[in-house]
């Protein structure tokens, strides 16, 4: 009978290797995949696409100080009325595009006019005007380059002082926004 027992007991002691074993093997192959998703969206976001912090209301109400917006790196093909975050002076910023390659900006006492056209801008709630101390109108764009102005025209930093943007200089088109706070 001794010997039955301690059969027993060496089969419980290799049942329990055994569990332990497969514990741990399971414990690593989720350790692994957990490692290839961070890993995934770390590319993810190195390279497809990009993050940013909306850092002042310059884009208000469309962007707000605050909200993190979403670019896509590889579109440089952008249009009239694109949200795009760019870089100026080293700080990342949202503008919208408002005339593209080819196109005559002039900046007149009634506002923004495109290739001799006033703009009717619906969802710009400011007067569009020069700045003092920015460039001189009338700017034709050359193939490289983007006008760019925030929706918040009375108090935005853009193409009114700094003058088109070079496509190179832009960083992608905004396809989301994610807003931190005043839902």
């Amino acid at each position: 009978m001794r010997r039955k027992g301690n059969a027993e007991g060496a089969d419980t002691k290799a049942t329990s290797n055994a569990g332990n074993a497969n514990v741990l093997a399971d414990f690593l192959l989720l350790l692994f995949k957990i490692v290839l998703v961070v890993l995934f969206f770390v590319i993810l976001f190195t390279c497809v696409f990009g993050i940013t912090q909306v850092r002042d209301n310059s884009m208000a109400p469309a962007f707000r100080e605050g909200d993190l917006v979403i670019y896509y790196r590889f579109d440089r093909t952008y249009n009239v009325q694109d949200a795009i975050a760019l870089s100026v002076d080293g700080e990342t910023e949202v503008r919208r595009v408002v005339a593209v390659a080819g196109d005559e900006v002039d900046m007149k006492k009634d506002g923004l006019a495109i290739n001799g056209n006033m703009q009717i801008e619906s969802n710009i709630y400011t007067q569009t005007l020069p700045y003092v101390d920015g460039i001189t109108f009338p700017v034709t764009l050359a193939d490289d380059q983007v006008f760019v102005l925030g929706d918040n025209r009375t108090e935005s930093r853009d193409s009114r002082i700094y003058g088109p943007v070079e496509k190179k200089a832009t960083r992608g088109k905004v396809v989301t926004c994610i807003r931190r706070r005043g839902f």
